[in-house]
């Protein structure tokens, strides 16, 4: 119950060094404060009644009630504190995401597109103030979910994305354009894209620079990212008869010039990832490069806790006393 306690005027407490320097001056006078008689004999005087012994009580309470009155003068009080925020600048953000069959490539663990979904979820998750909206392209595109601040929702639309829904291929183009299309209408300050792709631009019928002029004409910036290792990558090549991929060794191909020549054009950056660490890495610097700003407001409300104190301190002080007018008359 006393955890959310804290004291407004702490330096009060000092005073509590007059509780010891009280009891020394108990102790010291306290034999002068008691009458004495000698006589021959004291046998007729003796008593069974121990509230002599009781006396120091009385001086007990006193002690008690000036610590309730010193902490109360420290001021005991409970804070509540409120938060508000308010994003003074906030993002946009479409990730286009290539779900083509070499996204199953194994040159990451356990595959492009596994790792891909794992990096970018904790990318999401460490985007609270901002709406992101998803785009999957392969021969074609199409919004997998328009951009949204509820996290919950791009998160669960995120591990849905799978290879297969859509017709094979690689049209750069397409998702670009589609991903301008989810944003053009954003009234957000920044607005951007996280395209990534593992190959060359094969199919769809939107040119990939059409689609990048139109990110210019409104104003998107555009983050690419070429995925795959250097080299050769083990890649389905062939269907089995059972409807499985069949893997084999396979050049790793990547239109660099055409993704560093979008991201230019646009503002933005190129980025090539060969491994999860590489694509982790790269997630964590366009988290870094893409900062919302938030203003914060406190609100502190405070409730005082002194009152009980001086109730006890009042109350101790009347049973001293009463004890001592009354119980202990004829021993004062």
């Amino acid at each position: 119950m006393f955890d959310n306690i804290e004291f407004a005027n702490p330096q009060f407490f000092w005073l509590l060094l007059l509780l010891p320097a009280a009891i020394l001056w108990y102790i010291l006078t306290r034999k002068g404060q008691v009458a004495s008689l000698k006589i021959s004999s004291i046998k007729g005087f003796k008593s069974t009644s121990i509230l002599p012994k009781l006396k120091p009580l009385l001086f007990v309470l006193r002690l008690l009630a000036l610590a309730a009155i010193i902490t109360a003068l420290a001021r005991p009080q409970t804070e509540d504190i409120s938060t508000r925020t308010k994003t003074t600048k906030g993002i946009d953000i479409v990730m286009a995401i290539d779900v083509s069959s070499s996204m199953l490539a194994r040159d990451l663990k356990p595959n492009r597109l596994s790792a891909l979904k794992e990096v970018a979820s904790d990318f999401i998750k460490q985007r609270p103030s901002d709406r992101i909206g998803l785009v999957a392209y392969a021969g074609e595109s199409y919004t997998k979910t328009p951009i949204t601040s509820d996290k919950s929702i791009v998160l669960g639309a995120l591990r849905e994305i799978t290879y297969g829904q859509l017709e094979d291929g690689t049209a750069i183009g397409m998702g670009l354009a589609t991903s301008v299309n989810r944003l053009k209408e954003s009234k957000a300050i920044s607005k951007v894209i996280i395209l990534l792709t593992d190959g060359v631009n094969n199919s769809g019928f939107i040119e990939p620079q059409t689609a990048a002029d139109l990110a210019v004409e409104y104003d998107i910036k555009t983050y690419t990212i070429g995925l795959g290792t250097n080299g050769n990558a083990l890649t389905p090549i062939a269907y089995k008869r059972d409807g499985t991929f069949q893997y084999g060794m396979r050049q790793v191909e990547i239109d660099e010039k055409l993704l560093k020549n979008i991201a230019e054009v646009t503002g933005g950056q190129y980025f090539r990832a060969t491994d999860n660490e590489k694509l982790e890495e790269i997630y964590n610097e366009i988290n870094k490069l893409e900062k919302t700003e938030i203003e914060e407001f406190k609100y502190y409300k405070y409730e005082e806790m002194f009152r009980p104190l001086v109730f006890l301190a009042g109350l101790l002080l009347f049973l001293e006393w009463g004890l001592r007018t009354t119980v202990f008359k004829s021993f004062i």
